[in-house]
């Protein structure tokens, strides 16, 4: 039986004990459902095997042979990922657009005794949704806005521990959206919108959302226009800190940039097309001499604060003001607090 989805929420309310999708290993790896695992019925190579016969040689040849490779590799599965299944298993299973990979293999489990059902289009059905709920924004946005090194992740992730509705940007793009801010692979840009989506969707409309400012890319991942436009609308909590304090912070919170000397010296020199050559090696000398908080400070006064500057000037949203006097865990606490007052009685 195939469902039909009305939604990016019903998954989680129909229960199924396993989401398998059948589709080929880079498929799987662009993007997939929450929560899926990957048994494909055909791999990249077998599937560009069986389109290519059905191309050039006969549809009837091409499904010949991918009948047996499926039925082969679903042997595979049954012995190897499936083996401890037990008979009251209830799988979801997915292909593409719903078709012959996921109805084959499906076939193949409900003939065993499996409750085994369907997505009716498959995963492009879900990818529909995802683009339809992106165009969704919440309505009752604030964003949490700051200089370089005022601790805003950080306060984002204290404020949801308190139970404010927030939306981590950097933690769905994996990346802290800044020059220095890689923390290794990103998702694509379909797997991102898929992340953020089932995020929407399971927002409370009535309550406010809170997300912290960011550019249109974090790292290699664009916000949808939808919500870029949003948070560029939205009003904005302004954080204020010493200098020295943000600088103490960034050296403490970009330690992993720091313990690797090669990728810190990459990444100061990609600072090069704005700043003139003397200031460059300075920077370097002070990572080559492990200075990080001066460096950070340094980094701060004259690279990024004037960006936020000249950034802000363009903007007439309204905003408002909170003064952190230290970035220290006690001081991230109370001004966690703080936040969280001022955000619940908008």
């Amino acid at each position: 039986m195939a469902l039909t989805l009305a939604s990016l929420t019903d998954l989680a309310a129909l229960r199924f004990d396993d989401i398998i999708d059948v589709r080929a290993p880079s498929e799987f790896a662009e993007d997939h459902l929450p929560g899926a695992i990957n048994l494909p019925v055909l791999d990249d190579e077998e599937r560009a095997r069986v389109g290519t016969i059905y191309k050039q040689v006969a549809p009837f040849a091409a499904r010949k042979i991918g009948a047996a490779l499926v039925a082969r590799n679903a042997a595979r599965h049954l012995e190897g990922a499936l083996a401890d299944r037990p008979g009251g298993w209830r799988p979801l299973v997915y292909c593409w657009r719903g078709g012959q990979r996921s109805g084959s293999f499906a076939t193949i489990l409900a003939q065993i005794g499996w409750r085994v059902e369907t997505i009716a289009g498959g995963y492009k059905a879900w990818r529909g949704l995802v683009l339809q709920q992106l165009e969704a924004v919440p309505r009752r946005l604030t964003v949490l806005d700051g200089n370089t090194g005022t601790a805003k992740t950080e306060l984002l992730h204290l404020l949801a521990a308190r139970g404010v509705q927030v939306i981590d940007l950097e933690g769905l793009a994996n990346h802290r959206g800044s020059l220095f801010g890689g923390r290794g692979r990103q998702p694509s840009q379909r797997m991102f919108e898929g992340r953020l989506a089932h995020l929407l969707a399971g927002l409370d409309p009535s309550r406010p959302v809170v997300v912290e400012a960011e550019s249109a890319m974090v790292g290699d991942c664009r916000l949808p226009p939808a919500l870029w436009k949003a948070l560029c609308a939205a009003p904005r909590i302004e954080l204020e800190a010493p200098l020295e304090e943000r600088a103490a912070y960034l050296a403490r919170a970009y330690a992993d940039v720091t313990a690797d000397p090669a990728r810190l010296a990459a990444t100061i020199d990609l600072l090069r097309p704005y700043h003139a050559a003397e200031r460059i090696e300075d920077w370097q000398a002070l990572a080559a001499r492990g200075d990080f908080v001066e460096l950070a400070g340094q980094l701060v006064a004259a690279h990024y604060d004037p960006r936020y500057l000249k950034h802000r000037s363009r903007s007439d949203v309204p905003r408002r003001v909170l003064h952190l006097a230290t970035l220290g865990p006690d001081g991230l606490a109370a001004a966690a607090d703080r936040l969280a007052g001022m955000i619940r009685s908008d």
